[in-house]
């Protein structure tokens, strides 16, 4: 796995990676991380793909992990516009498709999954097939409808809180929120304190409104129009995106499955190895149908 700068068309640098197979490959994934997350949170699942045959790929969202922050205070995950994200992608995913072995898949959590599919309705792309693990179609708050918070957001934005974290904790894997898993909480927290760099925390009030105008602009006509197999999957009782929506989401795309699992946990990549061996291998079925194994 080999570490880079990829630079964006405004010129910011985002951190990258690749990872070639040394021989023929089957096909290619791009794996891209949710909200505050950084690339290695996820180098057991990135680990098992590539000893599957599969090149991989990825990068850091701008505003977090290694590809810089947008405030002075580094650990206030924040955004004015999902926009240059999307924007973003549709650079990299055009530069890499360009120079690896098709088929080539997208691999995508919450954030990620949702510009994903921002990209994937503007109808023009060269993804052959896209796994959307906890996307984030709609934000869940508990008593707070998605239309009130963004007018939370917005008020406070008025007020000059935009830049201010949205809590005064991150309550982060509490109660399991994240993953029941103590073995990858405690890898994460690692990763944090042995590269503080890459870490981010609580939400701006920006960043929540920019996220729900966002939302707003993923059009349910447009992904109606998405003709590529897709694998969703979900919590049942996921804390931080709506499942319902998600439901919705799966019922609307025309080649959509849909996998819920039982219980409730975010990073479903993640989780204890009860729940996530099982999302590994219908991961691994439905890489199969896109790019079958390599025959010795």
């Amino acid at each position: 796995m080999a570490f880079d700068t990829w630079v964006a068309a405004d010129g910011w640098a985002l951190r990258s990676f690749a990872w070639p197979q040394p021989g023929p490959a089957r096909g290619s994934i791009l794996f891209l991380n949710g909200r505050g997350d950084f690339i290695e949170k996820y180098l057991e699942p990135l680990i098992h793909w590539h000893e599957q045959g599969w090149t991989v790929a990825g990068f850091d969202w701008r505003g977090q992990g290694g590809s810089g922050r947008l405030l002075a205070d580094p650990l206030i995950c924040h955004q004015l516009d999902f926009d240059p994200m999307v924007q973003d992608l549709a650079g990299f995913v055009a530069q890499w498709a360009a120079t690896t072995p098709a088929p080539h898949v997208i691999v995508a959590h919450s954030m990620g999954a949702h510009l994903t599919l921002r990209m994937l309705a503007r109808g023009t792309h060269v993804i052959d097939a896209a796994i959307l693990a906890s996307p984030m179609i709609d934000i869940r708050v508990m008593g707070v409808p998605g239309w009130a918070l963004r007018w939370l957001a917005g008020l406070a934005s008025l007020a000059g809180l935009a830049e201010r974290p949205v809590s005064r904790k991150d309550i982060g894997d509490v109660g399991g929120r994240m993953t029941s898993c103590p073995e990858r909480r405690a890898d994460k927290a690692w990763w944090k304190a042995s590269r503080p760099e890459l870490a981010s925390g609580v939400a701006s009030w920006s960043w929540v409104r920019a996220a729900r105008t966002s939302i707003r602009r993923l059009r349910r006509r447009d992904i109606a129009a998405l003709d590529i197999p897709v694998l969703v999957i979900t919590s049942q009782r996921d804390p931080v995106v709506d499942v319902r929506a998600i439901a919705r989401l799966a019922r609307t795309l025309p080649e959509a499955e849909l996998m819920q699992v039982p219980g409730g946990g975010h990073e479903l990549l993640r989780e204890a190895n009860a729940r996530r061996l099982p999302i590994m291998a219908r991961i691994d079925a439905f890489l199969d149908r896109i790019g079958p194994p390599l025959s010795c």
